[in-house]
Formats: C-alpha cells, structure tokens, sequence
C-alpha cells in the first residue's frame, strides 16, 4: 500500500528475504526498507548490491540474533550457555516477568527504533528455536542424575562438586533451550513491539517442517531417521501459526498473514565451491584402515589424520536449507519427493498479500474459513442451562458462582464479589445510592451470617479481606500468591497487588471502584432505544438487576481488553 513508507524484512539477507526485498522496492517503491539478518557480513553483501539495483529506496542494515535481548544480539548461542551468569540471565529473560523481558529484548527495540507500518518475517523460526538439540540435552541430563544417584548410593563425596557442576549446567541449558517457552516468549514481545508501533502488518513467511512430506518424509538435516528434531520443528512450525492466529485475533494488533511454502525452496546459485558446515570449510583426509574390535571411535582425533585440501564439490545453494550436490539436488526434486518453489514466487506472493490482494494462500485466512463458530443453537440452549442452573440453586439454597477452574483467580474473585453486590442490593442503580463504606459493612456482616457462602469461597483459595484490611477469613490453600510459594512477606502493596488478582476484597475502596464499574455501565442504557441494533457493543450492559456473569464479561471486554473480535 502506499501509505507504507518503512518496511522491516526480517531473515532480509537470506534466500527468500532477499527477493522479497526486490519485489518490494521494484513494486512498492517504499521510502525505507530495513534488512535485518543474523550476520552483518551477509547483511553488507546483499546491501551493496541492493542500493546499486534500487536508488530511490533508503535501505539500512541491521544484524543479530532477534530472539535475545539486545546485549545478546552479537552473541553465538553455544558461547552465551557456557557462562553461568548468562544462563541465569537468559532463564529470567524466558521465564521471568514479561515486562523486563520486552524492555530488554533486541527485537523489540529494532521495531521501537524504525517503527515500520509492514513486518515481513522471513526468519526460519521453527528452525532458530526447535534446532537447539533438546534431544542431546534431555539424554545428557539423564545420564548425569544416574551418575548422581551413583555417587549418592556410593556415598562418593569426592565426586559430588564435578558432576553438581556439569549438572546444573546441562539443566539449565536444557531449561532455556526448550521450544515453546522460546516460541512463546518471542510472539508475545513481537506482538507487543508491533502494538506499540503501529505496524499495520505483519506478514510470516512459514514453514511446514518437511517442505509439504508426510510423516514418511525420508529426509533430514543430517541427523538419522526418524529425525526427532524435524518432527520437532514441524510441531514449533504449526505451534508457532496457532499463535499468529490468537495474534490476528487480538484487538488493536496488526494485520496478520502467514505464506507457508510446501516445498523446498531454492536455488540461489550453482556453483563449484568450498562445502562448509556452520560457516567454516570442511576437509578431505587421507582415509585410514581400522580393524574392527570391541569399541569403534565415532569422532576421532583430526589431528592423526593426514589433512589435504580444502574439500570442494559443484551443487547447488539453496540458502538456509544448505549446500545440495547434484545427486542430493536431483533426488530431493524429484516428482513425487519434495519438489520445489523458488523463492521468486514467494515472493510475488508476499507483495500482493501486502497490497491487499486475496492470494489464497495466506494460512491464517485459511483457518478463519474452516473452523466452527458460535451458533444459534448453542445461544438458545445457554439459556436453557442457565434457568436450570437457577431452578437448581433456589431448591438446594445453594450458590453457584465459581470453582476457581476455569481461572485466572481474578475471575473468581470479580464473580463473588458481583454476587455478593447482587444479594445485598440487586440492581446497579441500588448500588450506585449506597457510599461505599456503608457496603463494606453491609457486605462483610452479610458473609459472617452466611457459614455456607463463606466456607465456599474461602475452600476453594479465595480468601476474604475485612474491610479495615488488616485480616484476612481464609481456607487453607490461597491461590493468590501463587502456590510455588509455601510463605511470603506481607506489605501493603502486595497486599493491594493479591487483592486485585485474586482476593474477595470488601474494602470500601473496591467499591469505589465498582461504584465507577457500575456507573459506565448505565451510561450505556440511553442509546438501547434510540440507536437501533447499533446500540449494542462490548460498552453495552443489557440487564436492569446485577447478572454476575454478564458483569464480569463487561468487565473483561472494557477493563482487560479480553474480548473476541471474529
């Protein structure tokens, strides 16, 4: 579109990234385009060359890896697992709070300091995340807490130090290179970055894991079948589309779109050249007899072999797949094998799916039109269930508000709270005529009358907080603060903190806040005559009396933002 002026191409240097680049500067003309790439050495080289193809676009460099904080960005994985102290900084990055993580991370602040209106995500992320050998690591774990229990059993103190140590660094190694933490992690600060931007669209070049082969695709990416670590990589490939589509469900995001290439995807070029692996050339040896006995070496010492060139072979690059010799290049397109796409048409598709074009082959769209929506019939047998529901509960002299399973705490506590205001008072307008304070009382006697309704919301982790707010009538189990703790310090911030996300909070200042809650929601009633079927929205309250669920679904669209938009 033309509005877009700054494009952000992320794996920009890579084999489709490159052409998308083209694509977009020859068809778009936008003012600006970013290339991020993992290395600044393939980043310069397409660059030079880009700027002598396309002279009326700014085009600017940036490089790193984009799945850690930005201090990070210029590191290899393997060395950042080596030192403790970036271990523990990497885990709190993943498993730590969100906010300090999306302050930190590299991506976020690259899209903060561009603020580009298109994202195009070329990055082979199944790979980058599922390709860190969780297999290797969960072995190794292992085999370690066996030789713990060795020395346990043994009583081999000697030993404990050197196999604690490798331990802990094989767990939390393992910890940190797991796949969907990572995958998880990463959507969420993107998501974020983009929100706060104002990216209108973020369009993913994905993945299938097995370029569009079953589970009897016959190859790999080296390893033996049957490849534990493509299967995970498909498994992060569509686990990371579930999450694209949750994001192009979420209000006030981008555009989301996703192209999935079923196919290999090549070539760059043909050529006679080096082989490397990971970047660095590989070797031709003098072969050497070995007779066959007990024990065989896999990995022998390189240094006992006679070296003699570098070791060279004509193929063809296919980019991130790797370097195919023609026999691997012959077998895997074959008809009926892989086959494949050039990168070309990827890319011709991806500038019409930024232009607005209907290409069909946007995977988020595709889900969109096949899964099963609300019905009407769902609609009128809710009803059913609720009126039974409340036959049910005026013949036992029972309270059905909430169990705490289907969660988060908060839920349960803004449900009883509603319920309790509905008892007591039973209309928003009654509530609105009582100060607050005078609730608190009101509310805090009626729940010591009630032994029943009491022992119900204090049983199931919910505690109660008075209204002077120095006791709690609790249970013997909270849900808030979490249960990995077994005991916490109490000050009063904490104490507003627990009480927000998961207290029965009859304070009169909750009911200042419902008093505010309650006010917005009759604001709403004057438009239900006079604007029609407009009048209804995720602002309107439809009841006259207190209906604790719809209360707190008004409350989670117009608080929380939580509310579906398909």
């Amino acid at each position: 579109m033309n509005g877009d002026r700054c494009i952000l191409v992320l794996g920009g240097a890579g084999l489709v990234g490159s052409q998308i680049v083209r694509e977009i500067a020859r068809v778009l003309e936008p003012a600006r385009i970013i290339v991020a790439s993992l290395y600044r050495g393939e980043v310069r080289e397409f660059l030079h060359d880009a700027r002598r193809e396309f002279c009326n676009v700014e085009f600017i460099g940036a490089w790193g890896d984009v799945f850690v904080r930005d201090e990070f960005m210029g590191e290899n994985r393997r060395r950042l697992l080596q030192t403790r102290a970036r271990r523990d900084t990497l885990y709190q990055d993943l498993f730590g709070g969100l906010e300090a993580a999306y302050e930190a991370a590299g991506l976020a602040q690259l899209i903060h300091q561009y603020k580009p209106n298109v994202i195009v995500d070329c990055i082979n992320t199944a790979t980058a995340i599922s390709y860190q050998d969780i297999e290797t690591l969960s072995k190794q774990a292992h085999d370690l807490l066996g030789q713990l229990n060795q020395i346990v059993d043994h009583q081999d103190l000697e030993a404990l130090p050197v196999i604690g140590r490798d331990l802990e660094q094989n767990i939390s190694a393992l910890l940190i290179s797991q796949s969907l933490p990572q995958l998880i992690r990463h959507v969420q600060i993107i998501h974020r970055a983009m929100s706060d931007s104002g990216t209108r669209l973020y369009l993913k070049v994905g993945t299938t894991g097995t370029g569009g082969m079953g589970l009897n695709i016959p190859y790999t990416h080296s390893e033996d079948r049957p490849s534990f670590k493509l299967m995970s990589k498909t498994a992060v490939a569509f686990a990371h589309t579930g999450l694209m589509f949750l994001m192009a469900r979420t209000p006030n995001g981008p555009l989301v779109k996703e192209l999935k290439p079923g196919a290999m995807i090549g070539y760059r070029r043909v050529a006679y050249k080096t082989v490397k692996q990971r970047g660095r050339p590989l070797f031709r040896y003098q072969s050497q007899a070995q007779p066959l006995g007990d024990r065989l070496l896999v990995r022998g010492d390189e240094n006992t072999y006679e070296r003699l060139d570098k070791l060279h072979m004509a193929g063809v690059d296919t980019g991130e797949n790797g370097f195919f010799a023609r026999g691997e290049f012959e077998t895997i397109t074959h008809t009926d094998q892989m086959e494949f796409i050039t990168p070309e048409e990827i890319a011709e598709q991806a500038v019409l799916e930024i232009k607005g074009s209907n290409t069909g082959y946007d995977v988020i769209a595709g889900i969109d039109s096949s899964i099963l929506n609300p019905s009407y019939r769902a609609g009128v047998l809710r009803q059913a269930a609720l009126d039974k529901l409340a036959r049910i509960e005026e013949e036992t002299e029972s309270h059905s508000v909430a169990l705490g399973q289907l969660g988060p705490p908060e839920l349960s506590k803004l449900l009883y709270e509603a319920h309790l205001l509905k008892l007591n008072y039973g209309s928003l307008q009654q509530v609105l005529e009582t100060p607050p304070a005078e609730i608190a009382r009101t509310l805090y006697d009626f729940i010591q009358r009630e032994e029943n309704l009491r022992t119900t919301i204090t049983s199931i982790g919910l505690p109660i907080l008075t209204p002077d707010g120095d006791c709690l009538l609790r249970g013997p189990r909270l849900n808030i603060p979490e249960s990995i703790y077994r005991e916490v310090e109490v000050d009063a911030a904490r104490v507003d903190a627990w009480a927000v996300k998961g207290w029965v909070d009859l304070r009169p200042s909750n009911f200042r806040l419902w008093h505010d809650r309650f006010e917005r929601m009759l604001r709403t009633k004057h438009m239900l005559h006079t604007r029609g079927t407009s009048s209804v929205t995720v602002k309107t309250y439809l009841p006259e009396t207190i209906e604790i669920g719809a209360v707190v679904a008004w409350i989670f669209n117009n608080e929380d933002g939580g509310y579906r938009i398909k």
